[in-house]
């Protein structure tokens, strides 16, 4: 079993297609096939269930995939520290949200590629509430993320930026919205929500304290998302300020005054301690460290 056998496992894992595999990792149809039969064989168990239609992990697959991802990262870091005196070089994986890319990271990516550029960076970018998960689970190596309201083991958090928390509405909306003590009543008006994530647990905790059954008409997937459906008068939303900044709807909403007050988000770095003792990883959170001024929490 060598390094690049797990490589190859890890692409199959991820694109689910033994044709579209083959092309990525250049390798002929039977000569892939034979490898994961070779991998199979070894370990005794089914990684893949294959039908006409998909390929999916077996139980066993999606346990190997957690050792193979992490093998391979060892490998890199022990390669990459070998050659340090030439410089780093290796890859590093980092995943956010759009607004994040467009508004934290593009110094710290400049400055990261002028010092290394041997480094291959990898940039994923998606909804904010699945970044903390694919750090813990090995897929990232660095995340951008809000801190979470619980202590996660094994996780560092590098704090960059507070950005509170504000209720919108539609720019043209004319409805004069109900108060309850000086609130705007959320059983009273429609809400459009994240599905889940820590400005939806902090809403709904708010709720919980007053046992207040809100008016929930839509669920979104991305606080992005959630911007374009109040624009388009589904309902009074909440979104992180840093969001809505850098949103291209942001002139077509408005900010609540008397919406509920909820704790900020903390927005940084987040990344795992075993993660963390790779060089390259070092080096883009000592960049950030000196950056923001902040230093290493959780």
């Amino acid at each position: 079993m060598d390094i690049r056998h797990l490589e190859i496992f890890l692409t199959l894992a991820e694109l689910r297609h033994f044709g579209r595999t083959s092309q990525a990792c250049n390798l002929s149809p039977s000569a892939l096939t034979r490898t994961i039969q070779r991998l199979e064989e070894e370990l005794g168990q089914p990684l893949f269930i294959r039908d006409k239609r998909q390929v999916a992990l077996s139980a066993a697959g999606e346990e190997f995939r957690t050792y193979a991802r992490r093998t391979v990262q060892e490998w890199h870091a022990m390669r990459s520290s070998l050659q340090r005196e030439g410089g780093l070089s290796g890859s590093l994986s980092i995943y956010a949200s759009v607004t994040a890319v467009y508004s934290l990271l593009p110094h710290l990516l400049e400055a990261f590629r002028s010092a290394h550029r041997e480094v291959q960076l990898e940039l994923r970018t998606g909804v904010a509430e699945q970044a903390v998960a694919l750090v813990q689970s090995g897929d990232i190596d660095l995340a951008v993320a809000a801190l979470p309201d619980r202590y996660r083991a094994q996780l560092q958090f590098l704090p960059i930026i507070n950005t509170p928390l504000l209720f919108i509405e539609p720019l043209q909306s004319t409805t004069e919205l109900p108060l309850k003590n000086g609130i705007i009543d959320l059983s009273r008006v429609p809400l459009v929500v994240p599905q889940r994530g820590l400005s939806r647990r902090r809403l709904d905790q708010w709720l919980k304290e007053r046992r207040i059954t809100p008016n929930i008409t839509s669920e979104v997937s991305g606080n992005e998302a959630l911007i374009a459906m109040v624009r388009l008068g589904c309902g009074i939303g909440i979104v992180p300020e840093l969001v809505l900044a850098r949103s291209p709807f942001r002139e077509e909403v408005r900010i609540l005054e008397n919406g509920p007050a909820l704790d900020p988000y903390v927005v940084g770095l987040c990344s795992s301690k075993r993660n963390l003792q790779r060089p390259a990883v070092q080096a883009f959170w000592q960049l950030a460290v000196e950056r923001s001024g902040g230093k290493v929490n959780f």
